[in-house]
C-alpha cells in the first residue's frame, strides 16, 4: 500500500496504485459489505501482514476476518475496498457514492475519509 497524489489529494493506493476506499456502513474493524456489495466493491484482500508503502503509517495497518473467512486488509480501523466501476490506477469514480446503505469514501494517509472541496466537474452549479 502506498499513498499517492490524485485529483482529491494525497489518498490510499493498493501496490498497483488502485484506489481503496472506506464504506461508512462499518462502524468497526468488521466488514458489513458482503455477497453482492462485495461484488461491487471487492475487498483488499491479503494472505500475509499487509506491508506499509511510501506514505503509509504502518502502525495504521491490520487485518480483519471477513464473513467468508478471507482475510481483508484495514487501515485506522476501516476495512478497504476496491471500486468495480473504478478502470485504471488512479481512478476514483467510487467516491462520494451512496451504495449498499451508506457512502463510500478515499481514504488520506491518515486512514480519514477524503471528501470532496467546493464544486467539481460533475456538479451542476
Amino acid at each position: 500500500m502506498a499513498v499517492r497524489s490524485s485529483e482529491l489529494g494525497r489518498i490510499l493506493v493498493d501496490g498497483e496504485g488502485r484506489t481503496l476506499y472506506l464504506f461508512e456502513a462499518d462502524t468497526s474493524e468488521k466488514s458489513t459489505c458482503n455477497d453482492a456489495c462485495a461484488q461491487a466493491w471487492p475487498p483488499l484482500t491479503t494472505s500475509g501482514p499487509p506491508k506499509a508503502g511510501e506514505g503509509v503509517k504502518a502502525d495504521l495497518l491490520g487485518t480483519t476476518t471477513r464473513d467468508d473467512g478471507s482475510t481483508e486488509v484495514t487501515y485506522n480501523g476501516h476495512p478497504l475496498y476496491y471500486f468495480q466501476g473504478d478502470r485504471k490506477p488512479g481512478d476514483t469514480t467510487g467516491q462520494g457514492l451512496d451504495q449498499f446503505g451508506a457512502e463510500w469514501y478515499v481514504l488520506n494517509a491518515d486512514g480519514n475519509k477524503v471528501e470532496d472541496e467546493g464544486a467539481g466537474e460533475n456538479d451542476p452549479y
